[in-house]
């Protein structure tokens, strides 16, 4: 999977781009050059070679105050994905096999996910339980979930019509080996494509809500933090905005550009199975012994 991604050339800049923004994540805060919370005398400084990136209102190096503050943001932009990945997958294959009980109860808790302004909830959730940032993005994930739900469930209805998993069903499978065996294997594509937008609406997400002040008690850095910050010294630094909103941009084009060339791979991928006449007879053969 991953030398077809990379063959196509929105993956070679896909993973290029996310390659730079895990280095940021990980080592970010150590290789920042000066303490990003101490302030100075030099304050709204432009670049210089002691301040490669100047220095902001409070004479913070902003370079530093950047590199610090990578990590926040990449992980929380990760969180939102994770959470949302459980909590709308694993509901999302199980409304297809699970009875109409159940499948009626998750589609109507989809609606009303999907009817909530998740920025307006996650500002609401964290002013009563503290404003931090893994209270913020769990509600987010949450709240973001409806994506995973609906790409599992379509992606699953598509195999439960399948021969071969009505073959396991009469031969007496339970519920986990037919998603172990068969249905796991052709909703994940699905799944790589979702989790891939999805850390990407994540990021937007966390910077939305850094911008505002919520998840981050200050002075910690954030990139959504600095963009807010710098915007209110445009008339002394008008350059200041620039690098952090590259930064969140390069970001989300880069988990976009990665979901396009997993959306292609996929593609590619269903169209030789279609055109393959062993794979259409592999998958209309029950399975041999059953699923024991």
């Amino acid at each position: 999977m991953t030398r077809r991604i990379w063959a196509l050339p929105t993956g070679k800049v896909a993973f290029a781009i996310l390659a730079l923004v895990a280095v940021l994540a990980v080592f970010g805060p150590l290789l920042a050059p000066h303490d990003p919370l101490a302030g100075s005398t030099t304050t709204l400084a432009g670049p210089s070679g002691g301040h490669w990136l100047g220095t902001d209102y409070l004479g913070r190096d902003v370079l530093s105050r950047l590199l610090d503050g990578s990590r926040t943001s990449i992980v929380g932009s990760l969180e939102v994905a994770l959470v949302a990945l459980f909590a709308g997958a694993v509901p999302g294959i199980a409304s297809v096999y699970l009875g109409r009980v159940f499948e009626w109860s998750v589609l109507r808790l989809t609606d009303t996910l999907i009817s909530l302004p998740f920025l307006v909830f996650a500002v609401a959730v964290t002013a009563l339980l503290g404003n931090g940032i893994t209270q913020a993005m769990f509600v987010v994930g949450v709240l973001v979930s409806p994506l995973f739900f609906r790409v599992s469930r379509a992606a699953t209805l598509a195999v439960a019509r399948s021969q071969y998993v009505e073959a396991a069903l009469i031969s007496g499978a339970s519920f986990g080996q037919i998603v172990r065996r068969h249905v796991w294997a052709k909703v994940l594509p699905a799944i790589g494509v979702a989790l891939a937008q999805t850390i990407g609406i994540g990021f937007v997400v966390v910077s939305s809500l850094t911008f505002l002040g919520v998840g981050v008690q200050p002075p910690a850095p954030t990139w959504g933090g600095l963009l807010a910050s710098d915007l209110g010294y445009l008339d002394y630094q008008p350059w200041a905005p620039a690098v952090p909103a590259l930064l969140i941009m390069g970001t989300v084009s880069g988990c976009n550009l990665l979901a396009d060339a997993l959306r292609d791979v996929q593609t590619v991928r269903e169209v030789k199975s279609v055109t393959d006449p062993r794979t259409v007879l592999d998958q209309a053969e029950p399975p041999r012994g059953g699923l024991a």
